[in-house]
């Protein structure tokens, strides 16, 4: 399995077309993607200022979950608002869907996961980081997000230290080595198994 830890300076922010916002980007597929077209899988935090509409991205599946400010209400094809106002409780919906966002009580952090349906099967979990974490090599590749706390990364005799905030990218490679988090905190699971 290979390992990287994906750094601030690793990341691209973008401002929106529409000027309500900016997208960081955290991690994507094909790393050589360069817009919306291209990518399998695209994993982002959005910064929003101001209400507006969201971009689609048709053939996709979104995840989306609060991660700073007050919050926010979504209102998706005309359905009920969806009221995101908890720290990292993932909402699923359709990308083709046409989405609004009404901010609660001012700017939001937002955290996302976009994923080419017809490439990949998407599982996104917010879970607890207590002692260590084990992930053995497989097909899938998984990307961590630290939203918290401190962890230290061991792969093949070193060891990173991640720091809130950074992510660990682990993309399958053939090999046997098993990947080791270790530490305290609070922490997002991408599984990205691809069909």
């Amino acid at each position: 399995m290979r390992a990287r830890v994906l750094r601030a300076a690793d990341h691209r922010r973008m401002r929106w077309k529409n000027g309500g916002g900016w997208t960081t980007e955290l991690a994507a597929h094909p790393q050589t993607a360069s817009d919306a077209v291209a990518f399998e899988w695209r994993i982002s935090i959005a910064e929003i200022e101001s209400d507006g509409a969201f971009s689609t991205f048709a053939g996709c599946d979104r995840w989306i979950a609060l991660l700073d400010g007050i919050g926010m209400e979504l209102t998706i094809d005309g359905a009920d608002p969806l009221r995101l106002d908890q720290r990292l409780r993932f909402a699923p919906f359709a990308g083709e869907a046409q989405t609004t966002a009404k901010l609660l009580s001012g700017p939001v952090r937002d955290f996302n996961v976009i994923v080419r349906r017809d490439a990949f099967h998407a599982e996104v979990l917010h879970r607890p980081l207590v002692g260590p974490m084990v992930f053995l090599p497989e097909t899938a590749t998984w990307f961590v997000h630290l939203a918290g706390g401190r962890a230290d990364v061991k792969l093949a005799g070193t060891t990173q230290e991640l720091s809130p905030g950074e992510s660990l990218l682990l993309e399958p490679d053939g090999g046997s080595e098993r990947v080791v988090l270790n530490g305290g905190g609070e922490l997002v699971l991408v599984k990205l198994t691809p069909k």
